[in-house]
């Protein structure tokens, strides 16, 4: 494949989906991958429709999210979705963080193919399931 060809070929799965160039990014270098050794919430959620699951740990300063970091088991737009979930809660509140959707996730990637528009609800859900841990634990719930 000749040069020109290959700049404009996108990241594919299974030979069908056409990719953002930031679902492609966060894929090839996603941002916050691991867990936090002394986390305060960890949480981990999957869909049994397709496999994937994602580990959600975070540390808070008083109700400010101070860190956040995931392990993902899936596809190219779980990582991605968990990669830009982390880097959108941090700095944030509790609150503030509660007010993320699903579609906000999608738009930070530059969009998602329809059937992979779970990777995104399965984020936030991992998310306000952390979030609703850390408010039990606050006293909050």
């Amino acid at each position: 494949m000749d040069e020109k060809k290959k700049k404009g070929k996108k990241y594919t799965e299974r030979g069908f989906l056409n990719y953002s160039d930031k679902v492609v990014e966060l894929f090839k270098n996603p941002k916050n991958v691991g867990e936090i050794e002394d986390a305060d919430i960890v949480v981990q959620e999957g869909d049994p429709t397709c496999g994937d699951t994602i580990r959600l740990s975070l540390k808070f300063e008083n109700d400010v999210i101070e860190d956040a970091k995931f392990l993902s088991f899936g596809c190219a737009a779980n990582i991605a979705t968990g990669s830009i979930l982390t880097e959108m809660i941090k700095g944030k509140t509790v609150r503030e963080a509660e007010e993320i959707t699903m579609n906000d996730v999608e738009e930070e990637v530059g969009g998602l193919p329809p059937v992979k528009r779970h990777c995104a609800v399965l984020a936030t859900k991992s998310l306000q399931k952390a979030l609703n841990k850390a408010l039990e634990k606050i006293g909050e719930r």
